[in-house]
């Protein structure tokens, strides 16, 4: 296929979306069939078949699954000298006891992951049969996988792996995500994910001073990591994310369980803030002799490309072209590895939708296909080296 300069890959984008959407059937029909196949974290081997399976479907070589679970499919390209890496993780925070019957409406479709990230998982199965029917032969190989073990406690191992063992050298990559059309990520915040469990004993001595169940222990907890001072710059937060307790009204609480973020642009505030905690949670449990135990269950470390960087330039100007305002925020998902292993990465979205991460997620279907649009004109540019740093 002759070069295409930028200016051309714009012009294109209508032609690009016109093409997602005359395959609208494939790729929603994929998407359904993806997210009402459970997939929770380590438990994702199914669905990582299913996407094999349509990898096959489309021709493409080495359809494969490695050690981890990981799902992979390779389009060839002429010459096919370097390697583009397009990752969609496989996991949803969803268990098999969820119904995921997926509801689908001419305008929606609602169900649990279907946005995050059945439909990333879903763009990257019907990604060859849109090249072919643009005609776009690329040149370099690209290598579309379906991630394993990314969320929660899987902690990007899935990804991690790959990267750790992988031969060929990736020149760059894209992480796709169902959510938000719009998003620009290109950098990694500093992060601490972490779980603080209360347990109280059955024979314990609830006649000693201060003396209280696990829910007002969990809540002493929280209020002294409510008074650790942070910083305004660089910017830094403590998230509290999930409180869990008790079994009935009318039984004293003997465990209790906080899950919670620490997320910093500094790594060393990040590890500070940590020992902080630490710190806290030891004195408490030494004034109550409640068990209180912190479990780490991920880490991210901050960095990323600059925005000046040619592939988020290209991307802010694609989303331009297609009138999305670009928002750009830092990420903690695959996009942290790929950054760790110092590979020229952005995330993006493909879609808007609500109700994230719950039983009712649901997505739109019509800007599926600007999402579209923009994963094709990005992907151009990238294999025609437009965004490369020279």
């Amino acid at each position: 296929m002759p070069a295409m300069k930028f200016g051309e890959i714009k012009e294109r984008l209508k032609e690009f979306r016109s093409a997602a959407e005359s395959v609208r059937e494939i790729l929603l029909a994929n998407a359904v069939m993806v997210a009402e196949i459970p997939a929770p974290t380590f438990r994702e081997a199914q669905r990582v078949r299913f996407i094999e399976d349509r990898f096959s479907e489309c021709g493409l070589q080495n359809c494969s699954t490695d050690e981890v679970g990981n799902g992979f499919g390779i389009l060839n390209g002429d010459p096919g000298e370097k390697q583009i890496l397009l990752v969609a993780h496989a996991d949803t925070v969803f268990d098999e006891k969820a119904d995921h019957t997926i509801a689908m409406l001419s305008d929606r479709m609602t169900g649990p992951g279907v946005g995050d990230n059945s439909l990333g998982l879903a763009v990257l199965a019907s990604l060859p049969i849109l090249l072919e029917k643009l005609q776009i032969r690329l040149k370099s190989n690209l290598l579309l996988m379906a991630a394993s073990r990314s969320l929660g406690r899987g902690n990007l191992e899935g990804l991690r792996f790959f990267l750790n063992n992988n031969r060929q050298p990736i020149a760059s990559a894209l992480c796709v995500e169902g959510v938000k059309l719009g998003r620009l990520s290109y950098s990694s915040i500093g992060m601490l994910r972490g779980e603080i469990n209360v347990h109280v004993s059955e024979m314990y001595d609830w006649t000693r001073f201060g003396a209280a169940g696990a829910i007002i222990t969990l809540n002493d907890v929280i209020n002294k990591i409510n008074r650790i001072p942070l910083p305004k710059r660089p910017k830094t937060s403590i998230v509290l994310g999930t409180i869990e307790g008790g079994t009935s009204y009318n039984n004293i609480a003997t465990h209790s369980r906080l899950r919670f973020e620490i997320r910093s642009e500094s790594a060393e505030i990040v590890n500070a803030i940590h020992e902080e905690i630490n710190d806290r949670i030891t004195e408490i449990a030494l004034e109550t002799s409640a068990e209180v135990t912190l479990d780490i269950i991920a880490r991210r470390e901050p960095g990323g490309i600059d925005f000046r960087h040619p592939l988020v330039r290209r991307s802010r100007d694609i989303l331009k072209a297609l009138q999305i305002e670009p928002r750009v925020a830092p990420s903690t998902s695959e996009l942290a590895e790929l950054i760790r292993h110092e590979i020229p990465a952005i995330t993006l979205g493909l879609t808007t939708g609500t109700n994230l991460n719950q039983v009712n997620e649901e997505v739109l279907i019509n800007p599926i296909f600007d999402g579209v649009a923009q994963l094709l004109g990005l992907l151009i540019a990238m294999d025609e080296g437009l965004c490369d740093e020279h």
